[in-house]
Order: structure tokens, then sequence, then C-alpha cells
């Protein structure tokens, strides 16, 4: 076992830990235009691709990361990778397939910074990562 698995293990034996909320939701909230969710590489692509809420992790990663934060500031010990339909076929429908893959490496990147960074602000509570 991993000293990861052996903390987090020893955590669930002691108190219930709290998982991350609604991405979607708090993603919503943000307002993000269609130029937000193209970013600078996807000007020219030829379909809409606002909604496409795995998109943000290559366009706004700001935008996640604020959200990441926004969950560990109000306590929770485990964040989600935001890469739900960062798959090729939920990707096809965009028309961005062959971004799947970087958009969960992306994903898990951008969750891990945010849990690593909490984690060394205060290390008596451990931050976790789930994709």
């Amino acid at each position: 076992m991993s000293t990861t698995e052996e903390t987090l293990r020893r955590l669930l034996a002691e108190r219930i830990l709290v998982l991350d909320g609604a991405m979607g939701t708090m993603i919503q909230a943000e307002e993000l235009s269609e130029a937000d969710f193209r970013g600078e590489r996807l000007v020219d692509h030829p379909k809409d691709v606002q909604g496409n809420n795995e998109l943000i992790n290559i366009s706004r990663p700001d935008v996640l990361r604020g959200i990441h934060d926004a969950f560990l500031e109000a306590g929770a010990d485990i964040i989600e990778t935001n890469t739900f339909s960062a798959t090729q076929v939920a990707q096809s429908e965009y028309g961005l397939e062959h971004l799947a893959r970087e958009l969960n490496v992306e994903g898990a990147r951008i969750a891990r910074e945010a849990a690593d960074a909490w984690t060394a602000r205060t290390p008596d509570k451990p931050r976790f990562v789930a994709g």
C-alpha cells in the first residue's frame, strides 16, 4: 500500500471525508461564453463548444482551479478531476474526440495541483483527488 492509500484508509476509519460538490453547477455559475470554452486554441473550430465543461481543463484552467479552491476552502477532503465527459465518445459530439486524453491529463493535473497546495497549507488535513 502506498503512503497516500494508507493515509486515506486511516482517515476513513477516523471520520467521514467530504467529497466536492456539483462541478457542472459551479462551471455554469461562471457564466462562461463560447469564447471562454474555445480559448485561443479552438477559435476556428467548426462546431459550438459552449457547455463542454471538460474543455475548460485546457481553455480556462484558471476557472477550474478556482472551483477546486472554492470546494477545498469549504472543507472538501477529496476533489474530482472534471473529466466525467472527457471520453472520445462524449467529445465526438463536439468534434473533439482527439482531445480526450489531454482533457483527462489536464483535469487530473489541475486537481492534483490544487489538492497539493491546500495540503501544504494545512499538512494536518491532507487533500485527495478522485478521477
